[in-house]
């Protein structure tokens, strides 16, 4: 998941023509930020794609006439009946182009992103009849809206109950699982393993841009999301796979009642972009240039690569490491170039968010994570500007710490 944590408190300083300057960068349009501005980089905002899409002009246009899609009502055929049926074929199209997740036996609940996914998920998967309600956990790291999300409705079904490493009550309870990773970009799978337990799936950074594609995974109740996958977050569409039809049933009774459906001008928006992305699969190493995940895989790769360079002349910070492994959809043996990176400061560093904020860099403690203050969550997604700002500054960090003896080799 990524969405309902960006916006708030964050809002990305719209760009004037009286505090930037702007240079045409192949297909997009590049900005110069001023030399003093603050760059945000504690949200997840995947504005880094603008430059794809930039190159494919109208091939992801959508009309929509003033009569068309008035009704709330999109199919008969699917329990999800404000489904649209291009996103749905668009959908299984993508994830077997790509090969991360069955979706044969699979209902498909489309949501106002992922984050409206997770609490309907939370409803139909609750115990109706309990005393009290049940524990929601997540291994720490864990992503920072989880507790948020659990609790902003004070529901009496389910509660948020932390660091899933910690839980060890002999009760039902759910788990959800974030892999990759949000924050720290690794493959995980569940940590309590009991009687009882229901396990969701959050997969919103499982495509090959962030990590090698190693199956195609088949679990119960999966999570996905258009903005970490192509980058299109303003549209707000994400989808649940969900394999139980009477889950995946109470899940659409809480869409209906939440939001009575999702958008269907996003939802045909959405199924556009996805297959113009599935046809793009079958082109890997064209030289058209037209294969979304090869662009984007390639532009994590090269800012990692930059990235990795500075750090390692250091000892102020460490980044994790990610192991070789081979990814089935590009036949390479790759490693993984996750959204975000997961900085940790030397010891004495007690505050991370706070070395990068007096440097004008905002970006999200680890406490938020469930995790240590020597830890900060920085995104790898933001335009090319803010991410040269960013090595700039953290540049200039490790060069004024030197100068005062703290750590470099």
């Amino acid at each position: 998941m990524g969405g309902t944590d960006q916006a708030r408190g964050t809002r990305r300083s719209p760009a004037t023509p009286n505090d930037t300057d702007t240079k045409e960068n192949g297909g997009g349009v590049t900005r110069i930020l001023p030399s003093d501005s603050v760059i945000n980089l504690d949200h997840g905002d995947p504005t880094m794609y603008e430059a794809f899409w930039r190159k494919m002009g109208d091939r992801c246009t959508v009309v929509i006439k003033g009569y068309e899609h008035l009704s709330y009502f999109s199919t008969n055929k699917n329990p999800c009946w404000f489904l649209e049926p291009k996103l749905e074929e668009s959908i299984r199209s993508l994830h077997g182009a790509v090969g991360n997740a069955e979706t044969d036996g699979y209902t498909i609940v489309v949501g106002t992103g992922s984050s409206q996914l997770l609490q309907a998920v939370l409803y139909a998967v609750s115990p109706q009849d309990q005393p009290n309600p049940i524990s929601v956990v997540s291994a720490a790291p864990y992503y920072s809206s989880y507790p948020e999300t659990t609790d902003i409705v004070k529901s009496g079904l389910y509660k948020w109950a932390g660091d899933a490493h910690g839980f060890d009550k002999d009760e039902p309870y759910i788990e959800f699982v974030t892999s990759p990773n949000n924050p720290n970009g690794v493959i995980r799978g569940p940590v309590v393993n009991r009687a009882g337990g229901i396990v969701v799936h959050d997969l919103a950074y499982y495509w090959p841009q962030y990590t090698p594609i190693t199956s195609s995974i088949d679990f119960d109740i999966m999570l996905f999301t258009a903005s970490k996958c192509t980058g299109h977050a303003g549209s707000r569409i994400g989808w649940a796979l969900v394999k139980d039809k009477e889950v995946a049933k109470r899940m659409i009774s809480f869409m209906v009642v939440n939001s009575i459906g999702v958008s269907k001008e996003s939802q045909l928006r959405v199924a556009k972009i996805l297959q113009v992305v599935a046809d793009g699969c079958k082109r890997f190493g064209s030289p058209d240039g037209d294969n979304f995940f090869e662009f984007g895989r390639n532009a994590m790769a090269k800012r990692w690569e930059i990235l990795r360079e500075i750090v390692k002349k250091t000892q102020m910070f460490t980044l994790p490491k990610y192991p070789l492994q081979h990814c089935n959809y590009t036949g390479e043996l790759t490693q993984a170039h996750p959204a975000f990176a997961w900085i940790k400061c030397k010891d004495e560093m007690e505050d991370c968010e706070e070395l990068f904020k007096g440097h004008k860099v905002l970006v999200r403690s680890g406490r938020r994570f469930g995790s240590d203050p020597g830890y900060a969550r920085v995104s790898m997604m933001g335009k090319d500007d803010e991410f040269n700002q960013f090595i700039e500054r953290l540049t200039s960090v490790i060069q004024m710490c030197s100068g005062d003896h703290h750590g470099i080799n």
